[in-house]
């Protein structure tokens, strides 16, 4: 499995290209079906949360429910009324998705937690066996 390390910027991008291939993809292949690309959402939002630096970890539940409005336009139903038609189809897209959209977050925000979590305990732990190297013998914390 690829361990890419992706900057806040750099996981907004990949999260927003991914949505937007994946949204054009399924206009093409499932008639755009919104709960297709929601389903697809779901993996991107755990990737884009693993894939980004341990610095820059709280970006990823912020990038991945832009990642998913930028996908949007490829299957959002315009009702052929040119760009009001176009901005009233992401709002209903949006709004009949919300579940899929904080099911992604929430699937972000879980991945993040778990990751900085164990990046605290590695520090500790590291803190720890330094400070036990640095003592004398007879010296050791408690």
């Amino acid at each position: 499995m690829p361990n890419p390390r992706l900057t806040g910027l750099g996981a907004g991008l990949f999260g927003s290209v991914l949505m937007c291939a994946l949204g054009g993809l399924d206009g093409l292949l499932f008639g755009a079906s919104l709960t297709v690309y929601g389903v697809l959402f779901l993996p991107v939002c755990v990737l884009t949360a693993l894939w980004v630096r341990p610095g820059d970890l709280v970006t990823a539940p912020v990038v991945v429910p832009i990642a998913f409005a930028v996908g949007l336009p490829p299957i959002a139903d315009d009702g052929g009324g040119g760009a009001g038609g176009l901005l009233m189809g992401l709002v209903t897209a949006l709004a009949l998705q919300a579940g899929w959209l904080y099911g992604g977050t929430l699937a972000a925000v879980l991945v993040v937690a778990f990751r900085r979590i164990r990046l605290v305990n590695r520090r500790r732990a590291d803190l720890r066996r330094d400070r036990a190297r640095v003592l004398p013998p007879g010296r050791q914390p408690r």
